[in-house]
């Protein structure tokens, strides 16, 4: 089976659903590669550039089934504070080019022990949990552009 196209999430039509692949954040930004459906059919996406996939959204197959992308729990950490630590741990965050989601009243982020101390040495709590990761895509990922940093780049943080 082979897949080359992307309906969004709630733009397509349930009833065409014939299958699932389920897929970690990582895994959810791809042009080319072979998933295994969860009934365990091998599926060839073949887009012609890469996207992010978001829970929910459908892959059309090659016989106009559509197969949707579910996004499978990851170990996560919620970050919780009053609102102005929230806001300065966010740019500490964003400082260290870390995926982050929004969630409701936390930042979310995968889990890592160091980051976990920082934040609590900053004043926050922090919880684990496992939970799909949607973290935010970004200015410059809604322009449809990409920006990538080097080691060379020459702007201040």
């Amino acid at each position: 089976m082979r897949a080359n196209a992307v309906l969004a999430a709630g733009s397509w039509d349930e009833a065409r659903k014939t299958d699932e692949v389920l897929l970690d954040f990582d895994q959810r930004f791809r042009r080319r590669i072979v998933l295994t459906t969860r009934a365990g059919a091998n599926l060839a996406l073949d887009l012609p550039h890469a996207v992010r996939l978001r829970d929910g959204d459908g892959l059309v197959a090659d016989d106009d089934s559509i197969i949707r992308v579910r996004a499978c729990p990851e170990p996560l950490l919620d970050i919780a504070a009053a609102p102005s630590l929230l806001t300065r741990i966010a740019w500490h965050l964003g400082n260290r080019h870390l995926p982050v989601q929004f969630a409701e009243g936390t930042l979310r982020i995968r889990a890592d022990h160091v980051i976990a101390a920082m934040v609590e040495g900053l004043g926050a709590s922090v919880r684990p949990l496992e939970a799909p990761f949607d973290p935010e895509p970004g200015a410059y990922a809604a322009a449809g552009a990409h920006h990538h940093h080097t080691d060379e780049d020459d702007h201040a943080h």
